[in-house]
């Protein structure tokens, strides 16, 4: 392997990854399964090719009125293996990533699209942990929007009662040792009043002050 490691010009752990793979599909998988932005436009693209369009520039269109931000190269370069066969099958939806799950558990159900609602019900129905864990954010959401501090104290409770969540467990009982201060915040209208009278103060003092 060091031989064909020189004469190729390839690093030694690639000649080695190469050597130690069982077949070609152990070599392909991670670069075929790359998440990338065209992932959740490719069931589009199959369908419309299956329905025999496949203009790059006018399925480029139509994926850009779908929130497609890439170029037309892109789409060009999914569509070229597609001409010439009469049907393709509609490749699986990749997982959503843990970022855009988190996303939507901490958004407002109102301000999610039908697409967003849909693809979180499967997360959530596939992790019973998860679901449990977002109804408490949520909970937590509708405090802070409807000023309920005095549901808190309550909130903390399930929350540091139930053994499945020790991370948001955690969260909670950093919130008991701050609760006269979180459940104030909670309550009370935002104020920068006693800041903007400091800061007038000062001002008032330098002015006196000034030569």
């Amino acid at each position: 392997m060091n031989a064909i490691s020189r004469d190729l010009g390839l690093a030694f752990r690639t000649v080695q990854r190469f050597a130690n793979a069982s077949s070609a599909d152990e070599l392909l998988a991670p670069v075929l399964h790359r998440a990338g932005k065209l992932d959740r436009f490719k069931p589009y693209l199959i369908n419309r090719g299956n329905e025999g369009c496949t203009n790059a520039v006018q399925l480029h269109q139509e994926l850009a009125a779908q929130g497609w931000t890439g170029s037309i190269r892109a789409v060009q370069g999914y569509l070229r293996p597609l001409r010439g066969h009469c049907t393709a099958a509609v490749p699986p939806s990749l997982p959503p990533s843990p970022r855009r799950v988190t996303g939507w558990m901490m958004s407002n159900p109102d301000r999610l699209d039908a697409n967003a609602h849909i693809r979180l019900k499967e997360v959530l129905a596939r992790c019973p942990e998860l679901d449990i864990e977002a109804s408490f954010v949520r909970g937590f959401a509708t405090m802070m929007t409807n000023r309920e501090g005095h549901l808190l104290d309550e909130w903390i409770t399930t929350v540091t009662a139930t053994d499945s969540l020790p991370h948001l467990a955690n969260f909670a009982n950093g919130l008991r040792r701050d609760l006269a201060a979180v459940t104030a915040g909670l309550t009370l209208p935002p104020s920068s009043g006693p800041v903007e009278g400091t800061v007038n103060k000062i001002k008032f003092l330098k002015r006196q002050m000034f030569g």
